[in-house]
């Protein structure tokens, strides 16, 4: 069961989303009836640990596997949608595809549980602030995740 209680003219949700940055792009996912986008992820079951509830999500979501590769922080979130205000606390996951071929940047792909108004994009994360990404916060961590690479790719090298 989802933790989504309902709370006077409010709705709490736990939400667990993962940042998956690949090539300077950051995956992110649309509802096409909306012009806002998402970090990929989905609500957290009671008793499930928030990193295996983004495992399980993007495996229903998408079919494929990732792996963690860090914790960004948790963030506190506001909103309406379809009339409801939302109170949402939402933990951001660092994570990789795990399987090589799943790492394709194919520009837009679908959900595969059949929710048709769900799209997947890889967005440049240069062009991020052109976006609406809720939480807004999300693209100041995919800015700082990306640049944190980056030094370490340096101190590699």
């Amino acid at each position: 069961m989802d933790i989504s209680i309902k709370v006077e003219d409010y709705k709490l949700n736990i939400r667990s989303a993962v940042i998956i940055i690949h090539e300077n792009k950051i995956l992110l996912h649309k509802d096409t009836r909306t012009d806002m986008y998402n970090l990929p992820g989905g609500r957290v079951e009671i008793g499930e640990p928030s990193e295996d509830t983004i495992k399980r999500e993007i495996l229903e979501e998408l079919g494929k596997s990732i792996i963690l590769t860090g914790y960004a922080g948790t963030v506190e979130n506001f909103f309406e949608m379809d009339g409801m205000k939302y109170h949402e606390i939402m933990f951001i996951h660092l994570g990789e595809f795990e399987r090589e071929e799943d790492r394709e940047l194919v520009s837009t792909f679908s959900n595969v549980e059949g929710k048709d108004y769900l799209v997947y994009e890889w967005v440049d994360i240069a062009n991020i602030d052109n976006y609406r990404l809720l939480p807004t916060v999300a693209k100041e961590i995919a800015k700082l995740d990306l640049l944190l690479n980056r030094i370490r790719i340096d101190m590699v090298k």
